[in-house]
């Protein structure tokens, strides 16, 4: 194997006003699954420069550098993933004191060019936060996979190669349209409080960082500091807000103390702006990590969009190009996605056992399906479905499912239907009523893997009565059963089953979720707090805790511009926070929000969120200063980032509209991704 060169810096601070640190030990470890492997060894010159020659370049996982400025002081980053650019992650970067070399250029070294990062403050930040979910004993490790993934979100917040924030951070729709880059520079902050010997600084982190469970160790030394803000971003908030003041190595940093110590980035490009988000609405995640999306609406109006949008793992629209080493380099979709029937995309959207993605269409405003349906895209994001999509007894689809069986469990929601289609096959399908008409929204398979939980309503308003049924369905026979019936609730939409085969379902109406047993029996009366707000979509983390998406109350007059995910704990109590009781908030009072830094919300075309100046419309109400919107689903993907899904815009009033006017603005503008917050779940198949 050649060897290859690994060159880079250890700092403090900005490139631009960069303190070299001397004579520092630097580490560079393969994250294996168990213990890490050192791969190379230098230490610093007196500039802060290093040189490590390198025998190993490639790994199914990924590598990382870790600078031990003192016992207290350890500074890290990622280097990367395995495949950047078709080539190892050693070899992409160019020299970081070489800021005027494009990237095209740097693209085209050759295999044998010496690779540059840069380790600093914010840079163990950004590997902090981006790993947080595979950090045991102060060392990376765990799933390729996962790995793999979290080290795509790190490249959202830091430029590994000169440690200054990423052109993410920097550029819309984050900048100063949300807090994050500043909470990366404030959190930074207090590692150099460190590193330029402030009175206690080191003595004060570790106190404010300990997690708040009885008999935690506090950590001992900065990294571990790092990590447990991730872990634990409700504890103590304002000391650590304080404190961070204590250094000004980066600025400009937060002016506020934040409701938690999250760092959210937020994507809303589509890959096309003539096509841009109009209410995402659920997303699906392909093997490779790819996120399919349902669209609701045309941007600033009311009415149906005729496209699904696929994202890569690190939240860019799909390209047809290469992110990861489970690439098909000549199979991967392009986004947008149109044709086979795309109709104004409902809450539904799976990945069967053949790797079909089904979505969901409901129809908005003056452009809805006369009957039916779904589409279906193979793994290319190639059309299999008709141009009308497929139809088999379905009209205004809301949710899907996949059983064991390969059965797709379609929420018809017009005709108060739950609709079958046995192994994929539209032709075959089977259907039941839902109990008093309800129109069907939510399904979610049951631990049997043949049966399936399903809610359903008067309307998809804010009090509404609603029912959840259970049906079985013998693949053998092609028997489709109603098991049970129970009403109860208001306004139930998306519902979550965790591994033990209880039931989560949000009652939008009531602020408050459900709980049921696997038998279908009410575990508790409800459970509420953590910023529960009008809930709307569920999903389950790999400790069986239970995250919930908040949409606001759903009502005439209603401004939701504090939005927020929320965090309860489970039914595992071997899983869930110690002490915590089943339905107990982890989240704090307010939810997991995401502020605004001061700047307007814009779309990615650069227009405000509220643009739409068609004659008759209500009055523009202004600059919208909610980065995070009224959310329909919040999903989890194999690196513990959160997916919350910004399906409608803050204000009701201004958002809805008579039809015939067509100047309702409703469909929200992308998704925020939440870097790290949540175990990963389960993997099912």
């Amino acid at each position: 194997m050649e060897t290859k060169s690994l060159s880079g810096y250890v700092q403090s601070g900005f490139p631009s006003s960069s303190h070299p640190l001397a004579s520092v030990p630097v580490t560079v470890y393969e994250a294996t699954a168990q213990d890490p492997s050192i791969v190379g060894t230098a230490t610093t010159l007196e500039d802060g420069s290093f040189k490590i020659e390198m025998e190993l370049d490639k790994s199914d996982r990924i590598f990382y550098a870790v600078a031990t400025v003192s016992q207290d002081i350890e500074l890290v980053t990622i280097i990367g993933s395995a495949l950047q650019y078709d080539r190892p992650a050693w070899i992409t970067a160019s020299p970081p004191d070489v800021a005027s070399k494009s990237t095209a250029e740097a693209d085209e070294q050759g295999p044998g060019d010496t690779a540059y990062i840069t380790i600093n403050e914010l840079t163990t930040v950004a590997a902090a936060f981006s790993m947080a979910q595979f950090i045991q004993n102060g060392v990376i490790g765990g799933d390729a996979f996962g790995l793999q993934l979290a080290s795509l979100m790190f490249d959202n917040l830091v430029d590994r190669k000169n440690g200054a924030s990423s052109e993410v951070l920097l550029s819309p729709p984050n900048a100063d349209q949300t807090n994050s880059l500043r909470s990366t520079r404030s959190l930074a902050n207090l590692i150099a409080a460190c590193v330029h010997n402030v009175p206690d600084a080191a003595k004060k982190l570790f106190e404010y960082t300990t997690p708040p469970y009885k008999g935690s160790d506090a950590p001992t030394n900065t990294f571990e500091a790092m990590f447990n803000i991730a872990r634990y971003p409700a504890n103590n908030v304002i000391d650590i807000y304080n404190w961070s003041k204590a250094a000004e190595t980066y600025l400009p940093a937060l002016e506020a103390f934040p409701d938690a110590w999250t760092i959210a980035v937020k994507v809303n490009d589509s890959g096309n702006d003539d096509f841009l988000f109009g209410g995402p609405a659920n997303i699906a995640f392909d093997k490779r990590g790819y996120a399919w999306i349902t669209n609701n609406v045309v941007q600033g109006t009311p009415n149906s969009g005729k496209f699904a949008i696929v994202l890569k793992p690190n939240g860019k629209p799909a390209d047809g190009k290469a992110t990861t080493p489970w690439d098909d380099v000549h199979g991967a979709p392009k986004s947008p996605l149109f044709g086979g029937g795309l109709l104004g995309g409902g809450f539904g959207v799976a990945i069967d056992h053949d790797l079909r993605v089904w979505l969901s269409n409901f129809g908005w405003g003056d452009d809805v399906p006369d009957r039916g349906s779904v589409s279906v895209f193979n793994f290319e994001g190639k059309i299999e479905s008709p141009p009308e999509g497929y139809i088999g007894q379905t009209h205004k689809v809301q949710g899907i499912a996949v059983d064991q069986d390969n059965n797709i469990w379609l929420a018809s929601n017009e005709n108060s239907r739950i609709v079958v289609f046995p192994n994929g096959a539209q032709e075959n399908s089977i259907w039941l009523p839902i109990d008093d008409g309800f129109g069907a929204f939510g399904v979610a398979i049951a631990q049997d893997g043949k049966s399936a939980w399903v809610t359903a309503s008067n309307t998809l308003y804010e009090y509404t009565q609603s029912n959840v049924s259970k049906f079985t369905y013998d693949s053998g026979t092609g028997q489709l059963t109603q098991v049970s019936s129970d009403k109860f609730g208001l306004a139930l939409k998306g519902l979550s089953v965790d591994s033990s085969g209880y039931v989560w379902i949000p009652s939008g109406g009531e602020d408050a979720l459900y709980l049921l047993s696997p038998d279908g029996e009410h575990v508790g009366d409800k459970y509420s707090g953590g910023g529960i707000n009008g809930p709307w979509g569920t999903a389950i983390d790999g400790n069986d805790n239970v995250w919930v998406a908040n949409f606001g109350k759903m009502l005439p007059g209603d401004v939701y511009e504090t939005a927020a995910i929320s965090h309860l704990a489970g039914t595992n109590e071997g899983t869930r926070p110690p002490g915590f009781a089943i339905g107990q908030a982890i989240s704090p009072p307010s939810g997991y929000t995401l502020p605004s830094a001061g700047a307007p919300v814009t779309l990615h075309n650069g227009d405000p969120l509220y643009g739409n100046g068609t004659t008759g419309c209500p009055p523009n109400p202004g600059p919208a200063t909610s980065p995070m919107m009224r959310l329909t689903s919040v999903v989890i993907d194999q690196a513990g980032n959160v997916w919350a899904v910004n399906n409608w815009k803050p204000d009701f009033d201004v958002d809805t509209s008579p039809k015939d006017k067509q100047c309702g603005n409703p469909g929200g503008d992308g998704i925020v991704i939440f870097v790290g917050l949540a175990k990963p779940p389960i993997k099912k198949h």
